[in-house]
């Protein structure tokens, strides 16, 4: 049982013999570039070289406002250089931002950019910023991909900082699996840098340029696998000690001193995981560095990802919460306000107190008061005994009654919603569904989805995969009692699970504890919670999907599968 064809390419497998991809050239800037000549700097790295003397062909003559294909729409250069341009531009058709690779169609490197888009487009993993089209017309070859409006490079980041441990381990490991399921296709990158890596506003880190970017610039590698591992090692080293791990200054990172070779990032900046420094050695041993305690070097991107999961997971730190100002007191609490304040030079005159009644007559006056304020006490008293006692009888009634009448009719409160704080998709073995939509299902508007790939059998999703889903983040440790989900598509049949997890990115499924189960052939999953327990990150977990045809709107192919529109919680 397969999710989705995968790209019949004819490349090497993870042998080390060089792909079609590391053949071909390599790659430009992407969707969030602000620079137009950010991209003309060099590597800055080790291990990838353009091979050949490059013919010089002219760029085509475009402008802003231009269309290719009475489609898209040239709006901004962002990158001219080596005879091709990078543009951002807008799909008239879809109305959405793209962006746009253009050269010649006589460029020495246009056969070899078309085939590394092709095949990085048949790869289809939403970890990759994705091909659209691969055109040759009117003597011009474009290449249309994504544009991430919302996406933030590494770059960029680096400014303000080095990484928190966790967010650098984060980045290095869906990175560094990423790139370990292309090179299975055989795929390489060869100019994976703190430009091409992505943090979206969800948190998924992605990136751009597979293939395409070293396609562009005549960029090719006799071990592409080492050489895309070294890259991962020079991230992380970047993203430990906002330096570059070699002498060259890059990507606006100072590199290291000179003569003094490479050092390991917890050397360069105090307080650096010591976990992760070893790591980053590690892969960048293809260099000659040492690794460190002589632990093995990484040579290809899946050793590296073999070397993460032994790690210790690094959990995120703990939010931290200011103290409350200390309470003030205020005037009008004080029972000052509206009165005014005495002059300080003019004390107000004190007033004598009248004469007591010291006459036969004032003191008679006395006593007749004093008589008749305590025979008033007396029958007041005696009236509020008597009407307590009333009430008391009717009270009891009342709450007889209502025993006999009503049952549960002072029973709890209705469950109250739960505000969802954030989310991320889990993957328990193999790729990702849809990790860049998982916001959608708690977005407010039901018509905006969160899908999974389209199954050939089902509707139990085993043994190919666990199940799908996404972990929610609820802000604090909650007795949940319900689930309710929107779902796209009705069948036989939909089965959805819950289970209460330690963190947004859960080590896995055995880590967390299954707290409730439906199966529905409706469009409709309420998950009633059958263990009760507190906790702050919840798993919708799937593990059954409804068969359904082909879905125009989401563009999704026939088959087993799901899409969820809204997420909400009860407790």
């Amino acid at each position: 049982m397969a999710e989705r064809s995968t790209a019949a390419v004819d490349v090497a497998d993870n042998s080390g013999e060089q792909p079609l991809t590391a053949k071909a050239d390599q790659s430009t800037a992407d969707g969030v570039a602000k620079n137009p000549q950010r991209d003309t700097d060099g590597d800055g790295g080790r291990g990838s070289d353009a091979k050949g003397s490059l013919q010089q062909t002219s760029p085509p003559e475009l402008h802003s406002g231009h269309k290719l294909a009475r489609r898209y729409r040239l709006e901004e250069c962002v990158t001219r250089l080596d005879g091709f341009s990078s543009w951002r531009a807008v799909d008239e058709k879809l109305r959405r931002a793209v962006g746009v690779h253009v050269l010649p169609a006589d460029h020495a490197r246009a056969r070899s950019v078309l085939a590394a888009a092709r095949s990085s487009a048949l790869l289809g993993d939403p970890r990759f910023v994705q091909v659209l089209d691969a055109v040759e017309e009117n003597d011009l070859v474009y290449v249309v991909h994504e544009w991430l409006p919302d996406a933030t490079e590494l770059t960029t980041l680096l400014t303000a900082g080095p990484l928190e441990p966790h967010d650098a381990y984060q980045m290095v490991s869906q990175v560094a699996s990423a790139m370990a399921a292309a090179h299975r296709e055989g795929l390489a990158h060869l100019r994976l840098n703190p430009n091409a890596v992505l943090r979206a506003s969800t948190g998924q880190w992605r990136i751009r340029g597979l293939a395409v970017n070293a396609a562009l610039r005549g960029i090719s590698s006799d071990t592409p696998q080492r050489t895309d591992t070294e890259a991962l090692g020079a991230l992380l080293y970047a993203a430990l000690t906002q330096r570059w791990p070699y002498e060259d200054d890059a990507y606006g990172l100072s590199g290291l001193p000179k003569d003094i070779g490479l050092i390991a990032p917890d050397q360069v900046r105090a307080g650096v995981h010591r976990g992760l420094s070893e790591l980053a050695m590690r892969a960048l041993a293809n260099d000659g560095a040492t690794a460190s305690r002589h632990e093995a070097p990484c040579t290809t991107p899946e050793e590296l990802v073999k070397a993460i999961g032994e790690m210790p997971r690094i959990r995120p730190p703990e939010p931290v919460f200011t103290a409350p100002p200390e309470y003030q007191r205020t005037t009008y609490q004080q029972g000052t306000y509206g009165r005014q304040a005495p002059h300080p030079s003019a004390p107000q005159p004190i007033a004598a107190p009248p004469p007591p009644l010291q006459s036969r007559t004032g003191k008679a006056l006395k006593w007749a008061v004093s008589a008749l304020l305590i025979a008033a006490l007396g029958l007041g008293s005696w009236q509020l005994a008597d009407a307590l006692m009333d009430q008391s009888g009717k009270s009891d009634e009342t709450n007889k009654s209502r025993t006999t009448d009503g049952g549960d009719k002072t029973g709890k409160q209705p469950p109250a919603p739960i505000k969802i704080q954030g989310s991320q998709e889990f993957v328990a073995e193999g790729d990702a569904q849809s990790p860049a939509n998982v916001a959608k299902t708690y977005d407010g508007n039901p018509s905006t989805y969160w899908k999974t790939k389209s199954f050939n059998d089902g509707p139990p999703i085993a043994p190919l995969k666990p199940g799908v889903g996404i972990v929610y983040d609820l802000g604090s440790a909650t007795q949940l009692d319900a689930a309710t989900l929107s779902l796209r598509y009705g069948g036989d049949h939909t089965t959805v699970e819950l289970y209460a997890a330690d963190s947004l990115t859960p080590s896995s499924l055995d880590s967390m504890t299954k707290i409730g189960s439906v199966t529905t052939t409706g469009t409709t999953a309420d998950v009633k919670v059958t263990k009760q327990l507190k906790t702050r990150y919840v798993l919708v977990w799937l593990t059954a999907l409804p068969k359904s045809g082909y879905d125009s709107e989401l563009y999704s192919r026939a088959g087993y599968k799901q899409a969820i529109g809204e997420v909400k919680f009860t407790g």
